[in-house]
């Protein structure tokens, strides 16, 4: 098996378009295009020796550029100066080889940018975050020439049925949905604003469902496909206090932080399913077979998703996420630029295993995990984690890379020397 890297030049990469004090759930969400979690390795030594390097290629990236990879498609994003304004231009090129497939001046204006294939598109969604809050476009080419196909407001996620939801406005303003077909952009249906909280029912070939949650009245569950309401039910505390919703694989749970409640609701017809009270929740994470509480006393609690009975509790661990009947778990800590992370029992809470401290990225939703942290003697080593086994096989030492890396699709761009930064296409 053989890699290429390929040499970028000068990059400034900017931050995840929507950074978040929370890792990213099991099931992933959308561009939240970039989004990254922190990993790590347990076991080099048994792994052997990297394979050999292919020849660095060089392609053209300016200072200020964004970059994303699609497949066998490398897409540049960049600034291009006039004398009377600023526009950004984007450029494709084949990997692995960087030979030029096609270029164009982008019509809308970001600061970052996110992508995925949708068949023969390519969706661009713009974020730019201003004073009153972050605008959102997303712009519709052809893959194989860029050709311009639409624009419209709003950041997009697949819907189930191959359409996509288009969503604009929130947080301070309000929100409007409405879903549109790929192919020209054409409305399917669309919702009147609303100053709901809404939160997607995500599933692995899109969005099904929608939750809404508005400041007064019933809570209402949506079909994603039509916008039609599915069932709708009056979830409000007692005292008629805000609480919060997160959708957990089929609950919804309702988290009351004024009188520490957490209720659980069927998602299909909002019936109760269990109540768990005198705790204080921050939030909630799907751990896979347990259903994973972070407390407001920096405690992780383990719940039998069914009964909401707590199965186990520990102060040790600050994240976690489910992989079959394993947990990984970061350690809670301070003063490493990296987390260190354990493998757990689901069951039990039970370490299994110790993993150290690297940084780990996902490459798909629900897939591998790859991890990197700096070499002793010099550059980046890369491993593939395989957390039921609770070890990890050695993908290559990248020896010219500095550090400060990322995953892009299946491939992670590090830096390298002299503000330089190298693609490296991860064996599949």
């Amino acid at each position: 098996m053989t890699d290429s890297v390929i040499d970028l030049g000068v990059l400034r990469h900017g931050p995840d378009p929507d950074p978040s004090p929370r890792p990213p759930r099991a099931h992933g969400r959308q561009l939240r295009a970039a989004l990254v979690a922190l990993l790590a390795l347990l076991t080099l030594a048994a792994a052997g020796a990297p394979p050999p390097r292919q020849v660095v290629l060089t392609l053209p990236v300016r200072p200020g550029a964004d970059v994303l990879v699609d497949g066998d498609l490398f897409v540049v994003i960049e600034p291009t100066s006039t004398p009377s304004s600023q526009q950004r231009r984007l450029a494709a090129y084949r990997l692995p080889g960087g030979e030029p497939a096609w270029q164009m001046p982008l019509s809308g204006e970001a600061r970052y940018w996110g992508i995925f294939p949708l068949g023969g598109l390519l969706m661009l969604t713009g974020y730019e975050i201003g004073p009153q809050g972050r605008d959102t476009t997303t712009i519709a080419l052809d893959r194989a020439t860029g050709a311009y196909r639409w624009q419209q407001p709003g950041s997009a996620s697949k819907l189930v049925d191959g359409n996509l939801l288009l969503s604009s406005g929130g947080e301070s303003e309000p929100s409007v949905l409405r879903a549109v077909d790929p192919c020209c952009g054409t409305v399917r249906w669309q919702l009147p604003a609303t100053t709901a909280e809404i939160s997607p029912h995500e599933t692995a070939r899109g969005i099904d469902r929608l939750i809404f949650s508005p400041p007064t009245g019933p809570v209402e569950v949506r079909d994603a496909t039509t916008g039609v309401v599915l069932t709708r039910s009056d979830l409000r505390p007692a005292d008629g206090g805000r609480f919060g919703l997160q959708v957990m694989d089929d609950l919804l749970l309702a988290l009351d932080r004024g009188s520490g409640t957490v209720t659980a609701y069927g998602l299909d017809q909002l019936d109760r399913r269990w109540i768990r009270p005198n705790v204080n929740v921050d939030f909630a994470l799907d751990c896979g077979l347990v259903l994973c509480l972070r407390t407001g006393s920096n405690r992780l609690q383990a719940l039998d998703p069914a009964t909401g009975e707590v199965r186990w509790s520990s102060s040790r661990w600050g994240w976690a996420w489910g992989h079959e009947d394993r947990l990984l778990a970061n350690v809670l800590g301070r003063g490493d630029s990296s987390d260190r992370f354990v493998v757990l029992d689901a069951l039990t809470g039970q370490e299994v295993a110790d993993l150290g401290r690297w940084d780990l990225y996902e490459l798909s939703q629900g897939g591998r995990l790859v991890g990197t942290r700096k070499h002793p003697d010099g550059g980046v080593l890369v491993g593939e984690v395989d957390v039921l086994a609770g070890e990890v096989r050695v993908l290559d030492v990248l020896r010219d890379a500095t550090g400060e890396c990322q995953v892009i699709s299946y491939h992670l761009l590090c830096s390298g020397p002299s503000g330089t930064y190298r693609l490296w296409q991860l064996p599949v």
